[in-house]
């Protein structure tokens, strides 16, 4: 078995994660948002409705900027605030209508690109990026704790 080459992927690694920074640019820009108004829609679509404090934490926002970015994508009908069921005194936001923003056609491009540069993959080859992005993603999320909190 051979050894990986560590330092080419060290280098390769930087433009890639790069290239998804810019792409997610240019995404919001096409649906007519800003970047963090789509991330936080972004977030509120994978985890679910939570409270502007777990928003604020999870965007790295201050409390006054989640309520502004809250209500800009409320006026825009992408959220909604709503009465906890759990506890009347809190509330909750959730996404709503995020079809409205047309994400399916901003992604298109990345998606049949990325099918070609897949096309010649290996069952095990697609199985070890799975892996990959699923430990990934909860990786790059400690570590932006860590950066935030080390900031």
């Amino acid at each position: 078995m051979s050894t990986p080459d560590l330092q080419r992927l060290g280098a390769i690694y930087p433009r890639y994660l790069n290239a998804i920074v810019l792409h997610g640019l240019a995404t919001a820009q096409a649906v007519g948002l800003g970047p963090t108004d789509l991330y936080a829609v972004g977030t509120l679509t994978f985890y679910g409705r939570m409270t502007s404090g777990d928003l604020a934490a999870k965007t790295g926002l201050t409390t006054g900027a989640t309520t502004r970015l809250i209500d800009r994508l409320e006026q825009r009908g992408l959220v909604r605030r709503i009465t906890d069921p759990a506890d009347r005194r809190r509330v909750l936001v959730e996404a709503v209508d995020t079809d409205t923003l047309e994400l399916d056609s901003a992604l298109a491009p990345a998606r049949e690109k990325l099918a070609e540069v897949f096309a010649d993959a290996s069952p095990a080859e697609i199985a070890t990026l799975t892996d990959h992005f699923e430990r990934a993603a909860p990786a790059f999320h400690e570590a932006i704790e860590t950066i935030r909190k080390t900031a």
